[in-house]
């Protein structure tokens, strides 16, 4: 599965509020992106707005990041995805993950759970393809998964570092696309605020912590708002070039995609920032 070399990672909403004209899934693709990645939410089955955004586009894949395992059953899980891949062939891509123990009442043996999950998958009468599908994976347990059960892995909220690491894992051939929060700001007080404000909804989860704390990160880093250290190696910030720089970066260690989140109100899509971006790397 080829998603191109970089794609648009966005858990808001997808308008433009000062320009209700703007397609913003339109004009993602005619800057040169090749990939929408957003939540698949807590509700069951695929969220709605998948399909919009498949509807919206010509050519490029629309990807859940993810569908949480704990919340659909496979069976309707795999009748979604079907659906969807009747109406826009090998578009879609399934992104399948354990959460977090934060937010999900039962949560016991998440590997395990994973592998029964993609088992079911596997048993459907039409089952979702292995290269139509990634895991959220971090860990070398879930990354060794990710490679064999699956297209490849989705980490989210990690350092240049954790790239280069997955690859080393993975070997070669399994895709890697990494989610890179990023904030387009030169003004180091700034940038550093708004990127703790997204730091925070992380740092509390254990699954992030302790990845980040195999990777060299100490108590110092993780407690509270975060340290400069950790805000800036997770999250760059910068001018649109710096940013851009930050993001090869990360394709230089070994992703062959990276899923680009422009840290900003999710009330309101930065297509600014996005058309910046596409300049630089597009």
């Amino acid at each position: 599965m080829d998603l191109g070399r970089v794609g648009v990672w966005w858990s808001g909403r997808w308008h433009v509020r000062e320009d209700p004209a703007v397609d913003v899934a339109a004009e993602i693709e005619s800057l040169g992106y090749s990939a929408l990645w957003s939540s698949g939410g807590f509700q069951p089955g695929l969220a709605p707005h998948f399909e919009r955004l498949l509807a919206g586009t010509r050519q490029l894949h629309v990807a859940s990041g993810i569908v949480s395992v704990w919340a659909s059953e496979p069976a309707d899980i795999g009748r979604s995805f079907r659906s969807l891949d009747e109406t826009y062939p090998g578009r879609f891509v399934l992104g399948l993950g354990a959460s977090h123990s934060a937010i999900v009442p039962d949560y016991r043996r998440p590997y395990s759970r994973v592998v029964a999950y993609l088992d079911a998958l596997d048993a459907l009468e039409a089952p979702v393809p292995r290269e139509r599908r990634v895991l959220a994976a971090l860990g070398p347990r879930m990354l060794e998964l990710a490679a064999a059960r699956a297209a490849g892995a989705h980490p989210y909220f990690v350092p240049v570092e954790h790239t280069a690491r997955a690859r080393a894992l993975l070997g070669e051939g399994p895709l890697l696309a990494p989610e890179v929060a990023v904030v387009l700001d030169s003004e180091r007080e700034s940038a550093r605020r708004l990127a703790r404000m997204y730091a925070s909804m992380y740092l509390p989860l254990r699954n992030y912590t302790q990845n980040l704390r195999t990777l060299g990160f100490e108590d110092v880093d993780l407690d509270g708002e975060g340290s400069d250290r950790l805000i800036d190696a997770v999250i760059p910030w910068g001018d649109a070039e710096t940013v851009a720089e930050r993001i090869r970066a990360h394709l230089d260690a070994g992703a062959d995609h990276v899923c680009v989140q422009v840290v900003s109100d999710l009330n309101d899509f930065p297509m600014d920032a996005y058309r910046a971006l596409a300049e630089q790397l597009l």
